[in-house]
């Protein structure tokens, strides 16, 4: 399972021009699931990054998490992640998931977000999303579990 984090100022998703997914201060997390994950990585996951410092403090440190700062988040599944462009010119997709594991992983992982308390809204699976990010800093974290 990779996350890549994006700490925002603002975000937004939209489908068929009309917006899904809105938050300010938070996260964007494009959420990649392979072949193999489960609910237990993505419970680790979900975890990690509310409590991930990467918000700053009045001294300017990253010292405050997701849950710290009272942000929100907008999970948007990406089977993009696991592209492999090692060989030719067309990346393989062969270690993502399929869609009928995947998108479950993706909503148990929006739920073990907001048992943390962080209020967390969702892309729609499957479709083409345009995705606003006002990335702040730019402050961007890979994680892989």
């Amino acid at each position: 399972m990779r996350a890549l984090l994006q700490r925002v100022s603002s975000a937004k998703v939209t489908v068929d021009r009309r917006i899904v997914a809105e938050i300010g201060l938070g996260l964007v997390i494009l959420l990649g699931i392979g072949q193999g994950d489960s609910e237990e990585q993505a419970r680790y996951l979900a975890e990690k990054l509310a409590s991930l410092r990467i918000f700053e403090n009045s001294k300017g440190k990253y010292d405050l998490s997701l849950i710290d700062v009272k942000g929100s988040a907008i999970i948007v599944s990406q089977f993009t992640l696991y592209g492999d462009a090692h060989k030719g010119r067309r990346p393989s997709f062969s270690e993502a998931a399929r869609p009928e594991i995947a998108a479950p992983l993706v909503d148990k992982f929006a739920e073990y977000l907001r048992a943390q308390n962080i209020p967390t809204q969702t892309g729609i699976f499957g479709a083409h999303m345009l995705v606003e990010i006002q990335n702040d800093g730019p402050v961007t974290i890979l994680l892989e579990k």
